[in-house]
């Protein structure tokens, strides 16, 4: 998993890295600077991001189908630009309402409710069909952070966090959760808001300042921005990268190949 350094710099880690050096850079994570990594789940270590797509996808397109022309109103078919502004990382009810907002439709609170409830039942039906892919990269990441001493948290909007890293044989990888079931719980706002991340670094014992944060979604960067992590990593596929770093990130790398881990030095042993 380790590059050459002549092959392309490393962003350091110590300090926040400028946006001009940031993009498509590779980024270290030292164990000397952190003690934690907080990733999100669907598009960072699961392929399920594009299942959520599917899902949402087929929702709104069908809605918008059923839509009588009115003034003010956009019905054009749901987009790649729509799941990623709109709903990528945002809890299911609050990404429903931004993305009809957007369209200029107003609808009942029980609608929302309701095409929210529809779309966990795609999201299933689309699991079942498909299987869980993961990410390339995504299981030597986790086995070079557990090797290093990380401690890890996996976040996700979604309630099918726990079934979908059972279903990859993941769940033994991470430390802590916070899902969709635990933030409803807890009654955590969804991101943006930091609330979520903020959770998950305390239930790893850190401080949002000793701990990273991986994430694909624009909701997803801005929230570890907004919750004082010391290094926020967006995976910058997709053609969005740049829009990454406007929201938050410090530095975006194309694949999980770009994340490169380091231990303590045998010196300094583990940090408790």
């Amino acid at each position: 998993m380790l590059r050459a350094e002549s092959e392309v710099p490393l962003v350091p880690t110590e300090v926040r890295p400028s946006a001009e050096v940031a993009v498509n850079a590779v980024v270290e994570i030292s164990r000397t600077s952190f003690d934690a990594v907080v990733m999100d789940l669907d598009g960072v270590i699961t392929d399920t991001a594009s299942l959520h797509e599917m899902a949402w996808r087929r929702l709104f397109d069908g809605f918008l189908s059923t839509l009588a022309p009115s003034e003010g109103e956009d019905h054009r078919p749901f987009e790649k630009e729509d799941y990623l502004r709109f709903v990528d990382g945002m809890p299911r009810s609050d990404g429903a309402l931004g993305f009809l907002t957007s369209r200029g439709i107003t609808v009942p609170a029980e609608t929302v409710r309701a095409l929210a409830v529809q779309k966990d039942s795609y999201f299933k039906d689309f699991m079942d069909q498909e299987g869980v892919r993961l990410i390339p990269g995504a299981l030597a990441l986790l086995t070079a952070l557990r090797r290093a001493g990380f401690r890890t948290a996996i976040v996700s909007a979604s309630r099918n966090c726990s079934p979908v890293l059972a279903r990859a044989g993941l769940t033994d990888f991470f430390d802590a959760s916070v899902d969709g079931v635990i933030a409803a719980e807890l009654g955590l706002p969804g991101k943006p808001d930091p609330a979520v991340y903020l959770e998950a670094a305390g239930r790893l014992r850190t401080s949002p300042e000793r701990a990273v944060v991986v994430e694909d979604a624009l909701a997803g960067v801005e929230a570890g921005r907004a919750g004082g992590f010391g290094l926020v990593v967006g995976l910058g596929r997709d053609g969005h990268a740049q829009d990454l770093l406007d929201r938050g990130a410090d530095v975006t790398v194309p694949d999980l190949d770009g994340v490169e881990v380091t231990s303590l030095p045998a010196r300094e042993g583990h940090r408790p």
